[in-house]
């Protein structure tokens, strides 16, 4: 009787351990298409205009040492946006992000960093994720943003609607403003004024807590160059955004822009257009 109380009570302790050891997510980068020749002067504030570049559209998957699975945005899928943009090596995000193994139904979370189409527009692709979006961001798109001919404030009608339909399904939950932890080892940051109420997400990882700053900055050259995006409701603000994402990332010194081509030179390929920003191995 005294050899099971003990084995319980290691049992016990053990369980508690596991439960006290704080996650730690595998963080790639996986690329779905590329819009080509796009001016850097949409970019970045103050760039030349005459500056184009091959713009690479993305999403970032977390793999949880807990086993969940989340995708910071979910890219987007509908025929008039490939081809209205033109949009070259097309596969849906859903096909971008098998290359690593993982199916659609695996995806536990999706997490929006704003609610423009080609980063919101594929969360239908994903059917038991959970989605995660500010609450004023989801607010203002789907009220006040149509109303007295703002005509959506740079939302897309189609979009919007999947987004309420994702609520009224009960698989829509609310980011509620600055510096929350939403998900063990995730929290989201708003500042960047990419949209009404953009946010960006830092992820615990091996080399640290590395900042995913979706199109709150577009490219290292905003970083570099201390210029906020050209696509900004406040520049100020975006540039306290740029030096808050230095200060959260300062262990790491990891900060992954949304459309940069660099992106996919400066780290680890371990698939067709998907690179691995950080791991536990």
């Amino acid at each position: 009787m005294a050899a099971l109380a003990g084995f319980v009570l290691c049992a016990l302790f053990a369980a508690h351990a596991d439960s006290a050891t704080p996650i730690a997510y595998d963080v790639y980068a996986v690329r779905f298409g590329v819009i080509p020749q796009f001016a850097v002067s949409n970019l970045v504030a103050g760039a030349g205009k005459d500056v184009k570049l091959d713009l690479p559209v993305m999403v970032w998957v977390l793999k949880g040492s807990d086993g969940r699975i989340v995708l910071v945005d979910s890219g987007f899928h509908t025929e008039r946006f490939v081809t209205r943009w033109r949009v070259r090596d097309f596969v849906t995000p859903a096909a971008a992000v098998a290359r690593i193994g993982i199916r659609p139904d695996q995806v536990t979370d999706i997490i929006l960093s704003h609610i423009h189409w080609d980063h919101a527009d594929g969360a239908d692709l994903f059917p038991n994720a959970t989605v995660w979006i500010q609450r004023d961001e989801y607010a203002y798109y789907t009220g006040e943003a149509w109303q007295e001919k703002r005509g959506g404030g740079g939302a897309d009608a189609e979009v919007m609607t999947k987004l309420v339909a994702r609520n009224l399904a009960g698989r829509l939950r609310f980011v509620e403003g600055d510096a929350q932890e939403i998900l063990p080892g995730i929290t989201c940051y708003t500042g960047g004024r990419h949209t009404y109420a953009s946010q960006y997400v830092v992820a615990a990882t091996a080399k640290g807590p590395v900042v995913l700053a979706s199109d709150n900055v577009y490219l290292y050259l905003n970083l570099a160059s201390h210029a906020p995006i050209a696509q900004t409701l406040d520049a100020a603000s975006n540039l306290r955004a740029q030096d808050r994402m230095r200060a959260l990332s300062e262990k790491s010194q990891i900060i992954v822009p949304g459309h940069d081509p660099e992106v996919f030179t400066r780290f680890k390929s371990v698939a067709e257009g998907v690179v691995e920003i950080a791991a536990r191995h």
